[in-house]
């Protein structure tokens, strides 16, 4: 089947909107036609070439649509249903069995290779194999292949341009702060970024009743909406130079939890001097290889710190994400003030806006 695409060509270079071939679904698989689809950092991310996925590749990894066809072993969903697609896991192992898909002894054969786990990809020009599967979706397209563990069924009420960014971004902070971290009500937690994610976490945060949600974010809009959302402070990076001493003159003994989205080194290593004894640090942002763990082993002995990475804010999307949605009719996930859209061919304006903090969370639109 032949479709339209965002194809990213080179490390660093726009994408390039082109037409590709789908394969037709397998047993396994569900096409999906494709109505919104977030930009996350991670598609960056790829494309920059900082990830095992070869170029040239169809990236995109919050796709929301239509059910379009279903191979004869697809249960779970029909032909016209509303789904979201999030992140693809084996359903077979223990961290699957257990409730964590986020932590699928397969998740990197599953979401990062660019292929089947077999080896084929999906998407094609001519002779030319181009890779698919990222996510276990591939939705920079105007139909995209996805499977039963990554597609979850969206009620009528909630618009696709809302509920793409289920699949990733929202449900990485705020289930980071809820599911992950589970950070109790009273509790104060440092949010380090207030893009996408980090405002994700802010709500996250507030529904779990926390008493002191301290946001730092060098964008004045950002650091507005972040009050707007729930923060009850919030930190200029540029004009406060000693972030320990910014938060600790809000918490003097140091915050209960911190939750990283920058993936900054020097953010990182700051952010453990903002830790209370037991405190607990969630790491997200995508630090450059090689990056150590943050904090000094003598400190976080003494003080009984913990230091912990989280993937897709440690959701079980068929649970996660409807527990989101009702959040979203309850006000107190209000993804339209995050959401602004940009029609799919705009997709390398859309980056450059949401690169210079023009908007939150860019969702792409297709007709």
């Amino acid at each position: 089947m032949q479709i339209t695409a965002a194809v990213a060509r080179a490390p660093g270079a726009d994408f390039v909107i082109e037409n590709v071939e789908l394969d037709e679904p397998r047993a396994d698989e569900i096409r999906v036609r494709i109505a919104a689809v977030g930009v996350c950092h991670t598609d960056i991310v790829a494309r920059e070439g900082l990830m095992p996925f070869s170029l040239p590749a169809v990236l995109g990894h919050e796709g929301a649509g239509v059910v379009d066809a279903v191979g004869p072993a697809v249960k779970k969903v029909k032909m016209g249903d509303r789904v979201a697609i999030t992140f693809r896991s084996c359903g077979q192992c223990a961290r699957c069995r257990s409730g964590d898909p986020a932590y699928c002894y397969t998740m990197p054969a599953l979401n990062y290779i660019g292929m089947r786990p077999d080896g084929t990809k999906a998407l094609s020009q001519g002779e030319t194999a181009v890779s698919s599967n990222f996510f276990g979706q591939s939705s920079f397209a105007t139909y995209a292949l996805c499977y039963e563990r990554n597609a979850i069924r969206l009620p009528d009420d909630i618009p696709f341009a809302l509920a793409a960014p289920l699949g990733c971004g929202v449900q990485t902070g705020a289930g980071g702060v809820m599911l992950a971290l589970k950070a109790g009500k009273g509790s104060s937690i440092l949010v380090t970024g207030g893009g996408a994610v980090g405002l994700s976490a802010v709500m996250g945060a507030a529904i779990q009743g926390c008493g002191t949600i301290i946001v730092v974010e060098p964008h004045a809009s950002r650091r507005a909406l972040a009050k707007e959302l729930g923060a009850t402070h919030v930190i200029d990076p540029s004009a406060q130079a000693d972030l320990a001493g910014a938060v600790r003159g809000i918490v003097a003994t140091g915050v209960d939890f911190a939750f990283d989205t920058t993936g900054r080194p020097e953010t990182l290593t700051a952010v453990m001097g903002c830790l209370a004894p037991k405190g607990v640090f969630g790491i997200v942002g995508i630090a450059p290889a090689g990056t150590p763990v943050p904090g000094d082993m003598g400190t976080v002995l003494t003080f009984g710190q913990t230091v912990r990475g989280i993937i897709e804010g440690d959701s079980d999307p068929d649970t996660f994400i409807p527990e989101m949605i009702a959040h979203w009719r309850s006000g107190r996930i209000p993804l339209e003030k995050l959401v602004k859209t940009f029609p799919f061919a705009d997709i390398n304006r859309a980056i450059a806006a949401q690169h210079h903090g023009d908007c939150v969370k860019v969702v792409l639109t297709l007709d």
